[in-house]
């Protein structure tokens, strides 16, 4: 089994924790709030811009891993407030485009830094085939 951290991009300031983890082309992306990656703080401007910095994170580790949003095979979602879903699914969509991975979204009572969501997603390296 070849494993491989992901180091080159890292919005979190924790150091108890990997953003992503290769093990051969499977790439495991670590729970990303809407972070800054520069002051280490949830972004302002609203939910949909808290949104959007958490799939940007979430692009960057992808990135780093050899990958994109394509090749993204599941997601799992974690939101504070289920009434949050179409407006997270609105965001959701500018990202990922044409098939859409398999995902699940839950509530949670609470989330890092107060963070309204949570991300996190399976990648694989290489083209998919849906079925």
């Amino acid at each position: 089994m070849h494993l491989n951290k992901i180091k080159k991009y890292k919005p979190s300031m924790s150091s108890h924790l990997n953003q992503g983890l290769l093990i051969n082309r499977t790439l495991y992306v670590s729970g990303q709030v809407g972070r800054d990656p520069t002051s280490g703080k949830l972004v302002s401007g609203g939910l949909a811009e808290e949104f959007k910095q958490a799939l940007v994170n979430v692009g960057e580790i992808l990135k780093a891993g050899g990958c994109d949003f394509s090749n993204v095979v599941k997601s799992t979602v974690l939101l504070a407030d289920i009434n949050d879903f179409n407006l997270f699914n609105d965001v959701y969509k500018q990202f990922f485009k044409g098939s859409f991975p398999a995902r699940s979204t839950y509530q949670v009572a609470a989330l890092p830094l107060g963070a309204h969501m949570e991300i996190e997603v399976i990648a694989v390296q290489g083209p998919l085939t849906c079925v």
